[in-house]
């Protein structure tokens, strides 16, 4: 049986760091924005005079996802319209990493005070993933917030976020509306996982 070329030889599985040829490249959507869409002519490794296959990449900066969790193991959510996916989709305070070399724990400190008027005194990172790595470069960072506290909020709303709203939902809710499909945002649903998977939420983390 022929072996398998892209196989892993040594060590876990995991994602491995890889680039093709991109013969050419070509903007489809570029302004002022961090988002930009193009198209690249990408080859197949080692074969430079072979066909080129067209792909779109969404270039993207990053982002992060804050679950913050209060001290009666309830989590901050967010109702926001989101347009493309025609739902008011429940979500975790979450933000794009646009300023050049700023931390990501930093872009969620950020994140948390502007979208919920609240500050966290411990942090734990939960990992990072792409998106959809597909279509997108994005790869989001994940956080679990806990001791928090209200402070003033330092921006003013537009747009659907100035029709978006907080609530207080028991971790194990959230949960179980994640499992049963009932909140089908990928970032939320990644995050409520992970943090149970790893303990630090849930009847792992003093929930119920």
């Amino acid at each position: 049986m022929p072996s398998d070329p892209h196989a892993a030889t040594t060590g876990p599985l995991g994602d491995s760091e890889e680039t093709w040829p991109v013969a050419a490249t070509r903007d489809l959507h570029r302004d002022d924005w961090v988002v930009a869409l193009r198209r690249d002519e990408v080859r197949l490794p080692g074969d430079e005079d072979g066909p080129t296959f067209g792909r779109l990449v969404l270039e993207h900066p990053g982002a992060v996802v804050v679950l913050a969790i209060d001290a009666d193991e309830r989590v901050l959510v967010l109702l926001q319209y989101r347009h493309p996916g025609r739902h008011r989709f429940v979500e975790l305070p979450a933000g794009l990493i646009d300023k050049v070399g700023e931390a990501p724990v930093e872009v969620a400190r950020r994140e948390l005070r502007e979208e919920a008027a609240l500050e966290a005194a411990d942090w734990a990172d939960l990992g990072t993933a792409y998106s959809s790595p597909g279509i997108s470069d994005e790869l989001i960072h994940y956080f679990v917030a806990r001791g928090l506290t209200e402070v003033d909020r330092d921006f003013a709303p537009d747009h659907e976020e100035a029709d978006m709203e907080a609530r207080w939902v028991p971790f194990a809710e959230l949960y179980d509306a994640v499992l049963a499909g009932r909140a089908r945002d990928a970032p939320l649903a990644l995050a409520v996982l992970l943090a149970h998977a790893r303990g630090l939420a849930g009847s792992a983390g003093g929930g119920r």
